[in-house]
């Protein structure tokens, strides 16, 4: 009985190893394809979150108090600069227009009498000086009730689209009260954070090139605006809690699509040396991790993880997990597993990334 079960045994551990052994030849007969990644200098786009903004957006407010009698513009229109837009009511700034102009007449004639008697010597310079300096504050008070009644008629500073009335036809407003804001659209200003490391590698790019450094606007969408912005300022410091600092592109908007509060994201390529690329296929993902096949001298696979500097539409730029002088398997990924041994044709990096999408110049 026990011989029986000892041959029985024995046989077991013959198919057993003969099993592996076919397989082991299968995934040897199997053919699949490797490459390696490939160095090279070339440009990534960045993807920023942005805020639109207008060149120019300001609140229009109420210079003195009173009924707002007239309202000649509509919310949303577009005014050009110089036209009326809101009248609150005159009357009482020209009444003390008129007020001021008699007192100031009144007083030009007490000054020209003075100066015939000066002129005769029969009053003193003196005499003439005051009378001179009373001339002179009447018509400064005429000139003060003048200011006060131009501040009743509001005009358009600049040309631009109107937003909603913050004040309706007849309402009493107060001196400093909103009426409405007013927006020049010609050309926008959008703001976007980039961390530090970044930064540095954007001004060594720019000291290679005496032009603005050139950039996209991803609209809400997903559509590109029309019109490439230019990267015209950064400002003074960075931002202690992100490790962010703001940089300002401005935007030329001649169709008006873009008005003040937009969202988007900034599209900015950016040059990078001695970049290590590879396939995106060539990966694979466990638990939101990276991962690539890397082939050892007798030919078995070993899984890898990997650290994404950036993405491009077919690559991943490489940051960490694998050399340039690895070979990585490329095709065949759900064929094999982690210590396999497989046979593999090797392709070029250069021929295998010839035709993948790439933003390079």
């Amino acid at each position: 009985m026990k011989a029986a079960l000892t041959l029985l045994s024995c046989f077991a551990l013959f198919c057993s190893t003969s099993c592996t052994k076919e397989k082991e030849e299968v995934r040897e007969q199997i053919k699949l394809t490797a490459t390696s990644p490939l160095l090279k200098d070339t440009t990534i786009t960045k993807q920023y979150v942005a805020q639109v903004h207008s060149i120019q957006h300001i609140e229009l407010r109420a210079m003195e108090k009173g009924y707002l009698q007239k309202i000649f513009v509509d919310e949303g229109q577009f005014v050009k600069a110089g036209q009326p837009m809101f009248q609150i009511m005159p009357l009482i700034y020209e009444a003390e227009l008129k007020k001021s102009q008699a007192e100031a007449n009144y007083v030009g004639l007490e000054y020209q009498n003075t100066k015939r008697l000066a002129d005769k010597n029969v009053v003193s310079p003196n005499e003439l000086a005051l009378a001179q300096a009373k001339f002179d504050k009447a018509k400064a008070e005429v000139a003060l009730a003048q200011t006060h009644l131009s501040f009743t008629a509001i005009k358009a500073p600049f040309s631009g689209i109107m937003d909603h009335f913050q004040a309706r036809l007849g309402s009493l407003v107060d001196e400093g009260d909103l009426l409405t804001t007013l927006s020049d659209n010609s050309k926008m200003w959008v703001y976007y954070n980039v961390p530090e490391a970044e930064y540095l590698a954007y001004k060594e790019h720019a000291k290679s090139t005496d032009r603005p450094v050139q950039v996209k606007l991803l609209m809400a969408n997903n559509e590109v605006f029309n019109q490439p912005g230019k990267v015209e300022t950064i400002e003074a410091d960075f931002n202690n809690e992100t490790g962010n600092i703001a940089f300002r592109a401005t935007f030329p908007n001649p169709d008006g699509l873009l008005r003040n509060g937009e969202t988007g994201s900034i599209l900015m390529t950016v040059p990078v040396k001695n970049n290590l690329l590879i396939p995106q296929k060539a990966t694979f993902e466990i638990l939101e991790k990276k991962y690539v096949f890397v082939i050892d001298r007798n030919n078995v696979v070993h899984q890898r993880e990997i650290a994404i500097a950036s993405e491009m539409p077919d690559l991943y730029a490489i940051k960490s997990g694998i050399a340039a002088d690895d070979k990585i398997l490329l095709e065949g990924l759900r064929k094999v597993k982690d210590g396999d041994k497989i046979s593999f044709n090797y392709r070029d990096p250069k021929a295998v990334m010839a035709n993948l999408k790439v933003y390079s110049e």
